[in-house]
């Protein structure tokens, strides 16, 4: 399945018994060797009652991690087609929040990402406080970025041209600095109006993407954050369009676009 070309291999783990080690999870997401993939997303039997199901996502480099946006609109349509439920909104459980997914009448799936966090604590990053911008070294240059948890972490960058901005080199500078333990997804913002924003995301463990769901997010909260756009604002990805809806702090954020089934299969594992 994809996002807006950000790729899933999704699996069912609600009828069939499945353990994926990292080792399977690397081998699945290898485009030359396996099936080919950003992530590999679980869906599982719910660990409690409040909720429809576990959502796990894991990382093409096989870590696990703890949000993935796009995903989780692949994941209510998965859920749909397969037929694991009938119901018009579901609740499932990333590995540290949840999240409600709903699929509407124009096909696009909405998904309730929750409140956005800027506590440092909560990413993991290494700041004294909280603050609307950080200065990162990153050794022959100072950048500024805003951090900010989606249920993951990210930082977002300003840049002039999105076209021309450093996604590959300083975005693995900044995915792998020591002030994020966990490391982070870095995303590079060029503001076009006060409704529309592009945006380029070097996602952790995964490198460049076509797009990123929760890298939308953190990049349409910073701007609004800042006063340079208003909610709700279209953020352009490189694989297509997101709708941002964002009230401001201390509310949830509501994250809407397509999900698309490539294909269908089996594999031995």
């Amino acid at each position: 399945m994809h996002g807006l070309g950000n790729d899933f291999v999704v699996i069912d783990a609600v009828t069939q018994n499945i353990n994926l080690s990292a080792a399977v999870v690397r081998r699945i997401a290898d485009r030359h060797l396996g099936i080919g993939c950003d992530q590999v997303l679980i869906v599982e039997p719910p660990s409690s009652t409040d909720i429809d199901f576990n959502y796990r996502i894991f990382n093409s480099d096989g870590s696990e991690v703890e949000q993935c946006g796009n995903g989780a609109r692949c994941l209510a349509r998965f859920v749909r087609d397969r037929k694991l439920s009938g119901k018009e909104s579901i609740r499932v459980k990333t590995m540290n929040r949840i999240i409600g997914l709903s699929i509407n009448k124009d096909n696009t799936i909405s998904v309730d990402m929750g409140i956005p966090q800027f506590e440092p604590k909560d990413l993991p990053f290494e700041a004294e406080c909280r603050s609307a911008n950080y200065p990162i070294d990153l050794g022959d240059q100072t950048v500024a970025i805003a951090a900010i948890s989606m249920g993951n972490p990210h930082a977002v960058m300003f840049v002039d041209d999105i076209d021309s901005a450093p996604v590959s080199t300083i975005g693995s500078q900044i995915e792998k600095h020591y002030r994020f333990p966990n490391k982070v997804n870095v995303g590079f913002v060029e503001v076009v109006n006060r409704r529309h924003v592009k945006l380029r995301v070097h996602e952790r463990g995964s490198g460049e993407t076509r797009a990123c769901g929760s890298g939308a997010c953190a990049a349409a909260v910073a701007t609004i954050q800042k006063g340079l756009v208003d909610s709700p604002v279209t953020v352009a990805l490189t694989g297509g369009n997101l709708t941002i809806n964002w009230p401001g702090e201390g509310h949830s954020l509501i994250m809407s676009g397509q999900a698309i089934t490539s294909f269908h299969g089996q594999i031995k594992l």
